[in-house]
């Protein structure tokens, strides 16, 4: 199951997030996927990993089957057009790029193989 949670004021992109996340996490995986503001990220991404600066995107594993994903609209617009991305396509990448940090992938070969693959299935 994924639940979404939107701390914004804007509207959310519609994607098939719970098919994404079953591909890649399975079914039983409990997901809660999270909309904040600038600042919110702000203080997550200062907080947990000592940057003080807005991000895209954090994952959280909280449980060996459940997990969150927090997203910065406002940050993904910005970096959609830098990366020659539609923001509905954006906010696809991130939240592909999340689910396999929750699988357990870090930056690497592995990690960039595994999303293109999903990004594949998925046409993002």
């Amino acid at each position: 199951m994924v639940s979404i949670v939107n701390k914004t004021k804007g509207k959310l992109p519609r994607l098939p997030f719970e098919q994404m996340k079953d591909f890649v996490l399975g079914k039983k995986y409990n997901l809660s996927l999270v909309f904040v503001s600038k600042k919110t990220s702000q203080k997550l991404n200062l907080m947990y990993r000592g940057k003080n600066s807005p991000t895209d995107i954090l994952s959280f594993p909280l449980e060996k089957k459940g997990g969150e994903i927090v997203i910065n609209p406002d940050s993904a617009k910005a970096k959609a057009v830098a990366h020659d991305r539609t923001y509905q396509n954006y906010i696809g990448f991130l939240f592909i790029h999340g689910l396999c940090h929750l699988k357990g992938f870090d930056h690497g070969n592995a990690m960039d193989k595994a999303e293109v693959k999903i990004r594949k299935v998925f046409k993002i």
